[in-house]
């Protein structure tokens, strides 16, 4: 097929390249890995193809993840709730209400993520060679140690971004069948898409990343699904993606690869993401229950209140609560979060993204320290239940517990927050284990010091 037309839209400050293409009965997004390059991506045969039917099956719509290929390169380290943004804009710039989401590899955890947050928009999920997190630890077994990243460390400070040894192993793991030519265009394409500056900047954010809190919020049919001969980092990170995710269909096809194209078993892999997308689709098509999403809890307590209040007297204390409400409100509305109540003197308020909800936090507690007041804040990411306008859950609960331990002037954030913001360029100090009242075992918090721009 005919190289598809490159469109662009805004997405949260950067401008991401996008094309749409094929026709058919649902829409269907796909998420690549690490790096694209949406016009010369047409140039290797076999992505080409698997895309052409893709196109069969639906309307597709493809892009380019900001700081790579044809969208904005200039936007620093990216974090996973800007790469949600690049789904969500592409998709409104398309007229797309709501898709089928395609993540592969790295694209499979910013899908995962996004079908967490908006499920009213996502009608089937598939994660091919993918995983939640990289790095080893005590509860997940197949991550990286520290001793291995050192290792790696060191082999690609001697071989960057397009060095040939290191573009003929890439190519070689990525199209395992692939023809001498058909790799030196996927060399192309990555190359092109990507400077070396631009994959520390990747290898980085996919490093410290851990979703796994996220997942038991998906609702949405999921089907996960590797080559059994895959690196065994990411059998075990699908193994965990199909564990976590609830009704999850987890497959491991024989064969060896990454991507679901590029190896002897392409008909396979195609056919059995095709038959789950039409399972779903004939499953309904009312889509899954957009009560329960995964969204950020803000909590804001005013410190010492009572006390200013005696100190004021009644009137002037009600004049200074309300320019406390409309500092706050205001900042809200900057950062997309929605107020759920206000409790007294504090506010309980809701984000789409940690990341916005952290700096929302820092700005609320610098702005009405100018009106003679200190707050705390807290904030935690976990699944909620939308009851109207109203949260609730555990989530909530942890919430209100992580603020209740901050000091004044502090913002605090669980280690769920602190592990989907990788990359955000928000800095935080570890603040030990807490036991949260109410809450079940000890939880890890962590004090906010620095946001970047």
């Amino acid at each position: 097929m005919a190289t598809p037309e490159v469109q662009y839209t805004e997405a949260s400050g950067a401008r991401v390249a996008f094309q749409v293409f094929g026709e058919g009965p649902y829409d269907i997004v796909y998420a690549p890995s690490h790096v694209t390059h949406v016009e010369l991506v047409w140039q290797v045969r076999p992505w080409a193809e698997f895309l052409g039917r893709l196109g069969q099956l639906g309307r597709v719509i493809v892009f380019d993840k900001r700081g790579t290929g044809l969208s904005d390169r200039s936007v620093g380290l990216p974090d996973m709730e800007q790469r949600m943004d690049d789904i969500r804009a592409v998709m409104d710039a398309a007229g797309s209400d709501r898709a089928a989401l395609i993540g592969t590899s790295e694209g499979g955890t910013m899908c995962a993520l996004y079908a967490a947050t908006y499920p009213e928009r996502c009608s089937a999920l598939v994660l091919w060679g993918s995983l939640p997190r990289l790095r080893f630890a005590r509860d997940y077994r197949g991550g990286v140690t520290d001793e291995e990243l050192g290792e790696v460390d060191a082999w690609l400070e001697e071989h960057p971004w397009g060095e040939r040894e290191r573009m003929a192993g890439q190519a070689e793991w990525m199209l395992p069948s692939g023809t001498q030519g058909e790799r030196q265009a996927l060399v192309n394409m990555l190359v092109s898409g990507a400077d070396d500056k631009s994959m520390r900047a990747l290898n980085e954010m996919n490093r410290e990343m851990d979703v796994r809190a996220a997942l038991p919020a998906i609702s949405v049919p999921t089907l996960v699904a590797c080559w059994e001969k895959e690196h065994p980092h990411i059998t075990n990170g699908s193994r965990a993606f199909g564990e976590l995710i609830p009704g999850a269909l987890f497959l491991e096809l024989p064969g060896q690869g990454h991507l679901p194209f590029g190896t002897a078993d392409d008909a396979r892999a195609f056919a059995t993401i095709e038959e789950f997308l039409r399972r779903s689709r004939e499953g309904g098509t009312d889509g899954p229950e957009a009560n329960r999403v995964l969204a950020t809890v803000l909590f804001t307590d005013v410190v010492g209140s009572t006390d200013k209040a005696v100190e004021l007297g009644d009137r002037a204390w009600l004049a200074l609560l309300e320019k406390y409400y409309a500092t706050v409100r205001l900042l809200l509305a900057r950062y997309r979060g929605v107020e759920v109540n206000t409790l007294g003197d504090g506010f309980l308020a809701r984000f789409d993204g940690p990341a916005r909800a952290v700096r929302c936090a820092e700005e609320i507690v610098k702005a009405v320290r100018g009106l003679g007041i200190e707050v705390r804040a807290g904030l935690h990411t976990g699944e909620c239940e939308k009851r109207g306008s109203d949260i609730a859950g555990i989530a909530v609960h942890v919430g209100a517990r992580v603020a209740s331990h901050a000091a004044p002037g502090q913002v605090l954030v669980s280690q769920t927050v602190r592990d989907i913001i990788a990359g955000s360029g928000i800095s935080l100090q570890d603040q030990g284990s807490a036991v949260l009242k109410g809450v079940p075992g000890e939880w890890e918090l962590y004090r906010v010091v620095g946001v970047a721009a």
